[in-house]
């Protein structure tokens, strides 16, 4: 038995056993080639999701959302599946929690029972492409004359995969371009620090500015994701984002506070406020007034010298 150190879950993981997110397994005996969080008692906790690609796209850099690094540039994003957050209103639900997702899982798990046995023959799932680290340095490099600068991971949460990225990003740079991350920043300062000679730049969501709303509605843990930000800023190039939600994390005072703390960081860190939408399973809420999204920036540029709207047009 093995327990991960992904976040703050700790998921106590027999061999064949998938955690909370989705994305990991539990191993026995010695780890795959993919890399694993190896323990005394020769098991591990190893990435399932490792290559399993379930969305690959050229977006614009400000898709992600980064407003002030290579503006105008275009990113190759690559997605995988699996997610340590419960966000009822998530926009990538089919690969993150949902039961679609849990699909994803399911048959990522039975190839990997497969690929445990020596079966190196067996199909793929056709519900994902196999994507090795080197195939995608490869194809961001190729995609360079359609203004592409690098890789970004992004659309479920990447970090619950951090291996992939990891292996990836090293060869990314090996190319000579840039690694972007678009996280959740529920993850240990330990993984971090594994991404830190590869990352040159991450949106991270600070989706609230009070526990309750992590715990109750997320389902996370806020202080995890402050002690991530404050390791990121300071070796790569960050910004953050904040979805408001109607009646969860609107308040005058929240935004007063969460913008006061980031500028405590460094005022200069640039601030993304976004307006909700209902979906998922929260498609009894309305949308976030778009005026309410101006006077919460209004707000927070009391305290930050870039703040950005979005979803408001």
């Amino acid at each position: 038995m093995a327990v991960c150190n992904v976040c703050f879950r700790h998921c106590n993981l027999k061999s064949g056993e998938v955690g909370f997110c989705g994305a990991r397994i539990g191993v026995s005996g010695s780890a795959p080639d993919a890399g694993a969080e190896d323990h005394a008692d020769g098991s591990s906790v190893t990435a399932l999701n490792y290559g399993r690609a379930t969305a690959l796209a050229l977006d614009p850099i400000e898709k992600k959302p980064l407003a002030r690094f290579y503006p105008g540039s275009m990113i190759l994003s690559y997605g995988s599946f699996g997610c340590n957050l419960r966000c009822p209103f998530c926009q990538n639900y089919e690969i993150s929690w949902s039961e679609e997702a849990a699909q994803f899982s399911a048959e990522a798990r039975r190839a990997f029972a497969v690929s445990e046995e020596g079966d190196s023959d067996s199909p793929e799932s056709g519900r994902f492409r196999t994507v090795s680290p080197e195939e995608l340095a490869a194809t961001a490099a190729y995609c360079r004359d359609q203004g592409n600068i690098g890789v970004a991971f992004t659309y479920n949460e990447p970090l619950v995969g951090y291996e992939y990225v990891r292996d990836t990003a090293a060869l990314v740079h090996e190319y000579g371009m840039k690694n972007v991350i678009v996280t959740n920043g529920t993850a240990s300062l330990e993984v971090l620090g594994e991404l830190e000679p590869y990352i040159d730049a991450m949106n991270i969501d600070l989706k609230g500015f009070t526990d309750h709303y992590y715990s109750r509605v997320l389902g996370g843990s806020r202080k995890m994701v402050m002690d991530f930000i404050e390791r990121a800023v300071q070796f790569c190039h960050v910004e953050l984002t904040t979805l408001i939600v109607p009646g969860e994390n609107d308040s005058e005072e929240e935004m007063r506070e969460l913008s006061a703390w980031v500028a405590g960081l460094d005022r200069q860190i640039p601030l993304h406020i976004t307006r909700f939408f209902p979906q998922f399973h929260m498609t009894d809420r309305r949308a976030t007034d778009v005026r309410h999204i101006y006077r919460l920036a209004e707000i927070a540029r009391g305290n930050l010298d870039y703040v950005y709207t979005g979803n408001c047009n």
